[in-house]
């Protein structure tokens, strides 16, 4: 403290005197030196000039008596320190001095020429030189200046002095003092105060310190029962806590955390926690930081912790760094849960979501999960991943016929028959429904795939035993390769399950790989659906009507309505392709509606032509237009156009009989009984039955135009036999007064052949082809004309 502030004190002081005192001296002192100069400077030229003119004569005359007197009294001039007198010719040199003549170095030499007037006039005859001191500082001073001097040196070294004394007692003292109690302070951590009081600011300053310091100590005191009682509920918390330093070392751990463990507290003290983590899950617990700067403050790990007594115990553990929580403590503070029995009851819930709960198997969810993994692994080993979509053909017949209990149980046999047939490393799953997915992978799994789609075709073969009857099913089968036909999961999926439905298109029962083409299938399906869709609310459908002739007298008695869709880019586009996507996507009964609607327009067009009055017309109907509400709808229609109910056929196939559905059989009847016709479309082919004649109200049978093209074939007996076919046919229809029509007759041969076998009507491109309304109208009105011109 003494070589700081006091030291710093009197270097203060000193450098004031040396700004202020110092230079205000000097200046005093040189101008005091400088007008004691002038003045003896003036003094001693005027005792030069007046003496030289006295020395005029003397030195004329070398009154040498006389030069010395003169000289005798400028030495006695306390300002003249010697006299040198000189004449011009040399003779006289007269000096006088007060030192020693050979010394005067150090003195000031001033000359005067000495003029004597005579009468040749005036004369230099001579010079006067005197030797004067030079003048100091100090040798200028008078007497009185120098006491004046003196005075003021005394008074400032007093008052300097005084400063240091003063800043000794009233600064030092009490800083020392106050230093004194800080450092007792720091090293016996008790807190003391300063012993001094006055008024002045070190008083204020000492009264300052010590109340500062009882109010730490008071401070103290709290914070050191707050720190008991925070330790008292860090260790008595019934939760697993511990604390981290910066560097993941654990620097405390509560009571319950060692009793949980099993670990005594010096046993894990400044130990790195990880090294308490199975090793399996120490990099999860390494990278849980990252986790907290997208996340927030708090920090979550599910790790696995090696207890003390070397069980694995299942811990969540919640971490929140102290620093980031407003504070400025480095570490973080962690709350360890045990979710051993939760994570066990997450992973049976997470086994039940991916798992279907009829046969075990993978769900979808399940599947896709696995099936990127799968194609991650042969990623990294180079290999191949093969799909199977497997499709079980006529299953929704079972769950209509024989029940959904039925349906499971035939699921559930088809798992116990394909698990034997799979590889461990192979997957099986059930996507929904009766889909199944199959994954193949490792070498060779290109073969085994087809191998193996083999033997679930060939094992349809052995009928499922079902409520102790044997039931018949097949499958469809797509397959899929990666890389060879996807790049990713959903696309090897995507594509399996499309050559499964191009197999299915191709009359299920058997296997399909996958292949370009059918992509184009596919993407033409959807185009046609797509089409479908916006034809169906812009009104694009039309009904065509084909004549069905009198086969004696090729005089139209009706008129079937053929579906036609017209695109405004594409033009008149073929059915075809149209019904079968409209039957797969629910849409052919808005479109049956719709041609309903057109063909009673059309057929009232029909009507107002001359011998058209009891036309008819034959719509068909898809299983989806029997609805309760079709006979009224029916009824409305016939109504609004002023049709008999008679003139209307309602044209249906095996697919509305062949369940024997009652709803749709009470609607048929209601229909019937209404006074319109029902027709048996496509009669002999598929699971036709002759039984479907007796058990609906068919009035009318349609023979399919696979009969009737081959009744004039020569080769073989398919034409003979076909015959008998049509006759048997024909026969039993009328027997059960039924009228026959027969489809597809295109030849003059086949017409003669159909009339010698009793055929009530024929239909077909020998009579006309399907034709839009206006073009029916101006051929039926050109029939008329000529059958006029001719009579007439």
């Amino acid at each position: 403290m003494t070589h700081s502030v006091e030291s710093r004190f009197i270097a203060i002081i000193s450098g004031a005197l040396l700004v202020v005192v110092a230079p205000l001296f000097t200046l005093f002192l040189a101008l005091s030196s400088q007008q004691a100069a002038k003045n003896l400077s003036e003094h001693v030229n005027v005792v030069l000039v007046t003496n030289s003119q006295a020395l005029g004569k003397p030195l004329w005359d070398l009154d040498t008596d006389s030069i010395h007197q003169v000289a005798s009294m400028l030495v006695a001039d306390p300002a003249i320190s010697g006299v040198q007198i000189s004449d011009n010719t040399g003779k006289l040199n007269i000096s006088e001095v007060d030192v020693n003549p050979a010394d005067f170095r150090g003195l000031e030499a001033i000359s005067e020429p000495i003029f004597y007037k005579s009468q040749q006039g005036t004369r230099n005859v001579g010079s006067i030189t005197v030797y004067v001191p030079k003048l100091g500082w100090f040798s200028a001073l008078h007497q009185m200046e120098m006491a004046f001097i003196s005075i003021f040196i005394i008074t400032i070294l007093t008052v300097f002095g005084a400063a240091i004394l003063g800043n000794r007692v009233m600064v030092i003292k009490p800083l020392m003092r106050l230093t004194a109690a800080i450092e007792a302070t720091r090293r016996l951590g008790s807190r003391h105060h300063v012993d001094w009081r006055s008024n002045d600011e070190m008083g204020r300053l000492a009264k300052s310190f010590n109340e500062m310091q009882t109010l730490l100590e008071r401070e103290e005191r709290e914070l050191k029962r707050a720190h008991q009682q925070t330790t008292e509920i860090y260790n008595l918390t019934p939760a697993m806590l511990f604390s981290l330093t910066s560097g993941d070392q654990i620097a405390a751990v509560s009571d319950y955390w060692l009793l949980a463990t099993g670990y005594r507290r010096e046993d894990v003290i400044g130990h790195p926690f990880s090294e308490l983590v199975a090793p399996a899950d120490r990099q999860i617990y390494a990278r849980r930081k990252q986790q907290a700067k997208s996340t927030g403050l708090a920090i979550e790990a599910t790790v696995r912790f090696l207890c003390a007594d070397g069980r694995l115990m299942d811990v969540l553990i919640v971490e929140i760094e102290l620093g980031t929580a407003g504070g400025s403590i480095p570490g973080s503070l962690s709350v360890m849960t045990d979710v051993t029995e939760l994570r066990q009851s997450e992973l049976r819930n997470h086994q039940q979501a991916i798992s279907d709960h009829l046969t075990g198997l993978l769900n979808r969810q399940g599947f896709e999960a696995t099936l990127d993994q799968k194609i991650a692994e042969a990623d990294r080993a180079r290999t191949e991943v093969a799909c199977l979509f497997v499709d079980l053909d006529r299953f929704k017949a079972i769950n209509d016929n024989l029940g959904h209990a039925a349906g499971d149980a035939v699921l559930c046999q088809f798992v116990e028959r394909t698990k034997p047939m799979l590889n461990d490393d192979d997957t099986a799953s059930r996507l929904g429904g009766d889909e199944f997915a199959i994954l193949i992978t490792g070498e060779g799994a290109e073969r085994r795939a087809v191998e193996l789609s083999q033997k679930i075709v060939d094992m349809f073969e052995v009928p499922f035993r079902i409520q102790g009857t044997g039931v018949r099913l097949s499958a469809s089968i797509g397959l899929a390769f990666y890389p060879s036909h996807a790049a990713s999961a959903a696309e090897l999926l995507q594509k399996s399950d499309m050559a499964m439905y191009a197999r299915k298109r191709d009359g299920k029962n058997g296997a399909q790989v996958y292949d370009p083409a059918i992509l184009d299938q596919t993407r033409e399906r959807a185009e046609i659906e797509s089409d479908i869709e916006v034809a169906i609310a812009a009104s694009w459908f039309e009904a065509h009507f084909q004549p069905i002739v009198d086969i004696e007298t090729g005089v139209p008695s009706g008129f079937e309505a053929l579906m036609r869709m017209r695109h405004p880019r594409k033009g008149l586009m073929s059915p075809a392709g149209i019904i079968s996507v409209a039957e797969e996507t629910g849409t052919i009964g808005q479109i049956g509606n719709l041609i309903l609607e057109d063909a009673m327009a059309n057929l009232a067009r029909v009507s107002r032509l001359p011998g058209m009055g009891e036309a008819y017309v034959a719509v068909n109907f898809s299983p989806l237009q029997f609805e309760p509400g079709l006979p009224a709808r029916l009824a409305g229609l016939l109504g609004r156009y002023g049709i008999d109910p008679s003139r209307l056929v309602v044209e249906i196939t095996e697919a509305v009989l062949m369940h024997d559905n009652p709803e749709i059989r009470t609607i048929l009847n209601e229909i019937h009984r209404f006074g319109c016709r029902i027709a048996l479309d496509d009669f002999g082919t598929g699971y036709s039955s002759l039984s479907y004649m007796s058990r609906f109200p068919v009035d009318i049978v349609k023979i399919d135009q696979s009969f009737i093209r081959s009744l004039t074939e020569q080769t073989g007996d398919i034409g003979s036999k076909n015959r008998m076919l049509v006759e048997g046919i024909s026969a039993i229809s009328h027997k059960m007064n039924c009228k026959v029509v027969a489809e597809g007759v295109e030849t003059e041969e086949q017409r003669l052949l159909l009339q010698q076998m009793g055929i009530d009507y024929a239909q077909g491109y020998l009579f006309s082809k399907p034709r839009e309304i206006s073009e029916l109208l101006s051929a039926l009105s050109a029939r008329q004309a000529e059958i006029e011109s001719m009579a007439s």
